[in-house]
């Protein structure tokens, strides 16, 4: 059974029909993408499983446990957390503080957590009392999924971890999510560099205008014509 199934889900932004039937699974231990153009849909489906948006219709069902519609902080609770689109880090705080605040599902962080965390991101150590908002892109990445590791999340949800990043960093945060996942974090990733995402992806969901189109293994999606030719730049 998929430790994430998600049957026939679809979500509305007011009128607007966003997800459109989309069905997707997460097994323990992989790492799954969803790649597709600007808004095709990919941040709608992260946000609707993590509770921020209540589906119109279809099921999430987490662990044997059905949790669409769910309150957010309650998934969150339930083993879910999220790196979001922009980072969404706390400008004014510390990245102890901003840390501090992944663990909020739990009575208190333990010292193990934020070793975890350094040990992935050393640079976060050496700017443990620095603003947040003083940090280049990177460094904000960094401590935005830092921030979710805190709350020890049995699935990460990553959108967009490469956003506005240059390409050695890039290469850098992608290497720090294959760690997370061979410590044993499931990983759902949602990345317009596709070519990144399905080179440490297991398998790959491909979404166009609310509705999953393709679905494989990522190196059977790398191989795609139709996948070359729209989202790896391939004639």
């Amino acid at each position: 059974m998929p430790m994430l199934e998600i049957r026939d889900l679809n979500t509305f932004y007011g009128h607007i029909h966003a997800l459109k039937g989309i069905s997707l699974d997460v097994d323990q231990g992989e790492i799954v993408t969803l790649i597709g153009s600007n808004g095709a849909g990919k941040s709608t489906t992260l946000k609707t499983i993590s509770g921020l948006l209540s589906p119109r219709s279809g099921t999430i069902v987490l662990d044997g446990k059905q949790i669409g519609g769910v309150p957010a902080f309650k998934v969150a609770g339930m083993g879910v957390a999220q790196s979001p689109e922009g980072r969404r880090i706390f400008p004014r705080m510390t990245v102890l503080e901003n840390l501090e605040m992944g663990a909020f599902v739990r009575d208190r962080p333990e010292p193990g957590d934020l070793e975890r965390v350094f040990t992935l991101f050393p640079r976060l150590k050496e700017r443990i009392g620095q603003k947040a908002g003083t940090m280049s892109g990177g460094e904000q990445q960094m401590l935005a999924i830092g921030r979710a590791l805190m709350a020890r999340p049995t699935l990460l949800l990553l959108d967009e971890p490469s956003m506005g990043l240059s390409p050695i960093l890039v290469e850098t945060i992608f290497g720090i999510i294959r760690d997370i996942n061979a410590q044993g974090t499931t990983v759902l990733l949602v990345e317009q560099n596709a070519l990144m995402a399905l080179a440490i992806a297991n398998r790959g969901y491909v979404i166009q205008t609310g509705r999953i189109v393709l679905a494989d293994d990522a190196q059977a999606l790398m191989q795609n014509d139709m996948v070359r030719k729209a989202y790896l730049g391939e004639e």
